[in-house]
């Protein structure tokens, strides 16, 4: 009771602005990764499926390499490493480096995520469309995608999720994203419950909608084997 009765309510009230802020940031940033790793899943996943020459062993090594080393090390070698390379150095502007960590991340997980629904994908079925005339790349885009996307996306969901989750770390390097935000205003008025009372229930509130949305996404695109 003590807690409740102490507990500044008007201070999350007169800075929601700020907090709206932050969030905007996070979701045009968690919005980029989600849709590029989409896509990096995709590509890298088919070619480790179809076990393409040399395209199969380069996704094969940035699978291992991001999934075996923290993302916080990969936003500051993104932010600080790059920028070190003898005679050829590369200096990102913090919103590059956000969605760009995040998205190479995600990317990784995808890659894993889409191999495993397109190897999983009965070659009868890529069969028949090759019998039908099908070249190899109709066959995957025709066969093979739709039904291999499907089977991937429960998994890939939890990658979306963690994506956007993770871009609470770009507070490491100042990016003024909704974690950043809640941490300077905690410095400022020195209220943490208040600061990260409304962080955390405002990630609930996303995590839940984007949750909520992708699964809907899923119901409707389940294969009618599994409804």
């Amino acid at each position: 009771m003590t807690l409740v009765a102490s507990f500044d309510w008007n201070f999350i009230w007169e800075h929601i602005p700020d907090f709206w802020t932050g969030l905007k940031a996070t979701l045009k940033v968690a919005a980029i990764g989600i849709g590029g790793s989409l896509a990096i899943g995709i590509v890298l996943g088919a070619a480790r499926a179809h076990r393409i020459p040399v395209l199969n062993w380069v996704a094969a090594v940035y699978v291992e390499v991001i999934r075996n080393t923290p993302i916080l090390v990969q936003i500051f070698f993104i932010a600080g490493g790059l920028t070190q390379i003898p005679g050829h150095p590369i200096r990102l502007e913090p919103f590059t480096i956000a969605w760009l960590s995040v998205m190479i991340w995600g990317g990784a997980y995808n890659t894993e995520n889409f191999r495993a629904g397109f190897e999983a994908v009965p070659w009868r079925y890529r069969e028949a469309g090759l019998a039908l005339g099908f070249s190899r790349i109709a066959t995957f885009a025709n066969v093979t995608l739709p039904i291999g996307a499907r089977i991937a996306l429960p998994s890939s969901i939890n990658t979306y999720v963690s994506v956007l989750k993770n871009t609470s770390l770009l507070t490491a390097i100042g990016f003024a994203e909704l974690t950043d935000t809640a941490y300077s205003l905690e410095s400022q008025s020195f209220k943490p419950s208040e600061v990260y009372l409304a962080l955390g229930a405002t990630y609930l509130l996303v995590v839940w909608t984007l949750s909520a949305l992708v699964r809907l996404v899923e119901r409707r695109l389940a294969i009618p084997e599994a409804r």
